[in-house]
């Protein structure tokens, strides 16, 4: 693809995604609006703060409308991630954002491609592996247990969570598990973001001895399909290191970068 396209990518997920929220909420979230911001509240794994844009604040207004952020959510004893985007304006916020107490994460990149080719590829697990969807505490559980094999951490809020969307609107996303017999090996979830083309792919984390055997293009195929059956066009994801190199060989396209910024009180 062209550098054109990607440019066309990004302003797609500008216009369609930057600023996504959930839609319907799942119960106990709430979304509020802080000028520009969009402050995402009652998620299991804390705060979330996305936008467009920021309407062109810069120097001591912007300063104001990050202080805001940290003291609201200080007073609620509760963390917080800013979505930061390497396109993001003004150049300095990232500097803005330290000084003001936030501590930027693993950098990630936005990766957009077309959901016609990917879904018109029989998804194919290697041996002794089958893909299947869930909905049931139970399997949401054994997810759990599997990133928590991952990435040596508690990922209980994900269950939590998962739940929660399923419960507010079951067509709005679509959890899939790679099994091997009992076990689950690997997992990841599809969203079909309300009002737009895409459709957007999240986990996708993989038990090391599971690994490089094709569990992971494989999941992604059978997700872009069910995107296809929902009229989605487009597929997007933010991509770690380990999986972005796939998902470009599988034909999606670098659009920008994606850094969480989180404040913890």
């Amino acid at each position: 693809m062209t550098d054109l396209d990607a440019i066309t990518l990004r302003e797609a997920y500008d216009n369609q995604l930057k600023a996504w929220a959930p839609d319907p909420l799942p119960a106990g979230v709430t979304v509020e609006r802080d000028g520009p911001l969009v402050r995402i509240l009652g998620l299991d794994h804390g705060g979330f703060l996305t936008y467009r844009d920021l309407g062109g604040l810069t120097g001591a207004a912007l300063d104001a409308l990050i202080a805001r952020q940290v003291e609201f959510f200080r007073a609620r004893g509760e963390s917080v991630e800013w979505k930061l985007h390497g396109h993001d304006e003004p150049a300095d916020l990232p500097d803005r954002l330290r000084a003001a107490g936030f501590v930027p994460q693993e950098r990630e990149t936005v990766v957009i491609g077309p959901v016609a080719p990917l879904a018109a590829t029989l998804p194919v697990a290697p041996e002794g592996v089958r893909l299947r969807e869930v909905t049931a505490r139970a399997d949401l559980e054994r997810i759990v247990a599997m990133e928590e094999e991952v990435w040596g951490e508690s990922r209980g809020h994900l269950a939590d969570g998962l739940e929660k969307e399923i419960a507010a609107d079951p067509q709005s996303i679509t959890v899939v598990v790679a099994e091997a017999g009992e076990t689950v090996v690997s997992a990841g979830w599809v969203r079909y973001v309300a009002g737009t083309g895409f459709a957007t792919l999240w986990g996708g984390s993989t038990l090391a001895q599971w690994r490089r055997r094709g569990i992971y293009r494989a999941l992604v195929g059978y997700r872009a399909r069910l995107a296809a059956q929902r009229d989605r066009t487009l597929l997007q994801v933010d991509a770690s290191e380990d999986s972005r190199p796939i998902l470009q060989r599988l034909g999606l396209v670098p659009v920008a970068t994606t850094t969480p910024y989180i404040y913890t009180p």
